[in-house]
């Protein structure tokens, strides 16, 4: 089974940044297609941020571009979302989710899609 392990958020003043971090956690992973960072506002529905390929080719948001930057470490199986600038509107829980994660256990491969736990982000004075 794999899961995503994310960290890194927290409470910041208008302004500031945070670098988020989510991590697909298992010993037999092979390959992932791409990872993306989505949020949830209270009351909102979730919605797309930041999506990056294995390749890295990264697309944004139009509401964080030139604030927010993806990028991955494949030999971590882990990406990471640089949030620069926030702004209160920002406010959500971020959810990393894995497309398409390839694990290979006793021979036997599977591959699924999955989604971390959540990290709060809150931006306020």
């Amino acid at each position: 089974q794999v899961q995503l392990v994310e960290s890194g958020g927290g409470l910041v003043q208008p302004g500031g940044s945070l670098r988020l971090s989510c991590t697909a956690a298992s010993g037999s992973i092979f390959s992932i297609d791409a990872m993306d960072w989505y949020r949830q506002a209270p009351g909102e529905r979730r919605e797309l941020v930041a999506a990056i390929t294995s390749g890295g080719s990264a697309t944004y948001a139009d509401s964080v571009k030139g604030r927010f930057t993806i990028s991955g470490d494949n030999a971590k199986n882990t990406v990471y979302l640089q949030m620069n600038s926030l702004k209160p509107e920002d406010t959500a829980v971020y959810y990393c989710y894995a497309h398409k994660v390839i694990s290979v256990v006793a021979g036997i491969r599977s591959s699924g899609d999955y989604w971390g736990q959540g990290t709060q982000v809150t931006v306020s004075s």
